[in-house]
């Protein structure tokens, strides 16, 4: 999976990829010189110190590959610390549990572990100001911070941020990017500042999609090329040679946090938005859709499937309302669903009630000679 890079030096300034319109200016060019003469003030030979803030596991991750780097020799920084959110109750049994983040840090012998409930909790930020950190990164750390946190580290904070921002700010930029059937996406390496998601930009890579890439899959790749993306510019963070590019405030878009209600599909849509939407949702809320069996018997049995994958078979078509029969694709290993507009879509993976997901052709069999049909929903 090849990804294209995009980081800006300081002879790229016209060098800009989608959503950005302007170089830095006003105050944060002020405080980007503030830094670059607090780095004059310090020894070269000293190791920067690091804070790591995130909490679940494509964070996780993040962090073991960090501090792979931050281990290393040559490296240039050391992580003295990490922050995550509080344990909280997981599962059934509602048993506490640390965060993925937090569960790592501690198998990586990180000495300081910090759980605010707020990052703007007075303690904590004393804790945070008697490490001394140099510099902040955040990987889908889940809490707002403060002015007050961001004055602390003298480099500033860093974001890995999984879209091509001014693109999908918010909560679930992959899910939102991959419901609105985006050909490009990417990863970004931003300053933070108090608005969301909203500060300069140092680094972009780039992702080309190809139509059949789910959410969670997709998340831990930009995650994973993030890393590389933030390790590559930290020299530059260092010596102040880093390019900061303001994000065209204008073309950004919002990435609004999943919900459960948005899991229904209905197939009164077009096969394509149906099929996004599957690769969106994909590991939560995830995808469901009402169907009814009938049996030789004339038995009729409702039945709700969660749609776990599914392919395109037919973009367009002639309008095709009262068609609510399924079908099995022989050629394509899948349960064709004709829309209502006439396309249709193929379903790969489903997952029945009570049952671990399985593919169609298992469900389809499982039926024995029982026949599928879509429910009808009032219009």
């Amino acid at each position: 999976m090849a990804a294209s890079v995009l980081a800006f030096g300081l002879s790229t300034t016209t060098r800009l990829t989608r959503g950005f319109g302007r170089t830095l200016s006003g105050s944060h060019k002020r405080s980007v010189q503030k830094r670059v003469r607090f780095l004059c003030s310090t020894t070269s030979n000293d190791k920067k110190r690091v804070v790591f803030l995130g909490t679940p596991p494509v964070a996780a991750r993040a962090l073991k590959t960090i501090n792979i780097a931050a281990l290393k020799p040559d490296s240039s920084f050391s992580i003295i610390g990490v922050v995550t959110q509080p344990p909280a109750l997981v599962g059934r049994k509602r048993v506490l549990t640390n965060s993925p983040v937090h569960t790592l840090a501690e198998e990586l012998s990180i000495s300081t572990i910090m759980t605010p409930a707020s990052a703007k909790d007075p303690g904590f930020l004393d804790q945070l100001r008697s490490l001394a950190p140099d510099l902040c990164i955040t990987a889908a750390y889940g809490n707002f911070l403060p002015k007050a946190f961001l004055d602390i580290p003298p480099f500033g904070t860093l974001n890995i941020h999984p879209s091509l921002l001014p693109e999908f700010r918010g909560a679930a930029p992959v899910p939102r990017a991959l419901e609105a059937g985006v050909q490009t996406t990417g990863v970004s390496i931003l300053l933070t500042i108090l608005k969301m998601d909203a500060g300069p930009v140092l680094a972009q890579r780039i992702r080309e999609l190809k139509g059949d890439e789910q959410g969670p899959e997709l998340l831990e790749e930009l995650f994973a090329s993030g890393c590389e993306a933030l390790l590559d510019v930290l020299p530059s963070v260092w010596d102040g040679t880093a390019q900061h590019i303001a994000q065209d405030h204008d073309a950004a878009t919002h990435a609004a946090k999943l919900s459960k209600d948005e899991a229904r599909l209905s197939f009164t849509e077009n096969a394509c938005i149906i099929h996004n939407k599957v690769r969106g949702f994909a590991g939560w809320p995830g995808t469901w859709g009402d169907f009814v069996l009938r049996g030789t018997d004339g038995e009729r049995q409702e039945v709700r499937l969660k749609v776990l994958e599914t392919v395109v078979l037919r973009q367009e078509g002639g309008m095709c309302l009262g068609v609510h029969d399924v079908s099995f694709d022989e050629d394509n290993n899948c349960l064709a669903v004709t829309c209502d507009d006439g396309s249709k879509i193929g379903v790969l993976q489903v997952q029945p009630p009570g049952k671990k997901g399985m593919d169609a052709r298992s469900f389809w069999n499982g039926l024995r000679g029982k026949s599928v049909g879509r429910k009808r929903v009032p219009h």
